[in-house]
């Protein structure tokens, strides 16, 4: 996994809190994106407000059962959870706070890190979104520029198509004359002279009267 495609699925993370907080009815939650010195280990900061400390655990515990359920997700430390005036839920990538409203005042933890960007959850929803659709629109032309090759060479690779060589024509039929053999011919000659020899001899030898 890229270093950006891992701060896109802490985005996700951070997402899913901020929707919990809100769930929960968490006041003025805010996201600081944090600067990259100066943010240490953790990329994100999620801050929400409580009326009271049985809402600021409400909010913890729907936090954790919502990452622990869609993702399999656990924090790695929890702080403040008995007094719940300041409750710290840390999952590494990111760092939820969940204040009474007069201790967010107190503590100011949005001025303490003014290299921060902050924003709304609304605003982080729409940024987040837009990148995971740019994401999935460079996935899908790298597929296609791999794709294109492959199926130029199954082209290249299919054996071409040898012309049939055209039959020579067949020559035309002759039609065959028959001969007698002059064997014959001469055959039935011959006995036209033997009888007329034979009438020749009969009349010698009759006698005339």
């Amino acid at each position: 996994m890229t270093t950006t495609e891992a701060r896109q699925q802490t985005s996700i993370l951070v997402q899913a809190a901020a929707q919990a907080c809100e769930a929960k009815k968490g006041q003025d939650t805010r996201i600081l994106e944090l600067d990259p010195i100066d943010a240490g280990l953790s990329d994100f900061f999620l801050v929400t407000s409580a009326t009271n400390d049985r809402q600021s655990v409400a909010i913890c515990d729907e936090i954790e059962d919502k990452l622990k359920k869609e993702f399999g997700v656990f924090p790695n430390s929890v702080e403040g959870r008995r007094k719940g005036e300041w409750i710290l839920l840390d999952y590494v990538d990111f760092v939820v706070h969940v204040f009474l409203a007069e201790r967010r005042a107190f503590y100011d933890i949005e001025r303490l890190r003014k290299s921060a960007r902050p924003v709304t959850p609304a605003e982080f929803d729409a940024e987040l979104k837009a990148a995971l659709a740019a994401r999935t629109l460079a996935a899908r032309k790298k597929a296609a520029a791999k794709a294109k090759p492959a199926a130029a060479k199954a082209v290249a690779s299919k054996p071409k198509k040898t012309a049939k060589k055209a039959l020579p024509a067949p020559k035309p039929a002759v039609a065959k004359t028959t001969k007698k053999p002059a064997a014959k011919k001469a055959a039935k000659k011959a006995p036209a002279r033997k009888v007329a020899s034979k009438k020749a001899a009969i009349g010698k030898a009759v006698p005339k009267k």
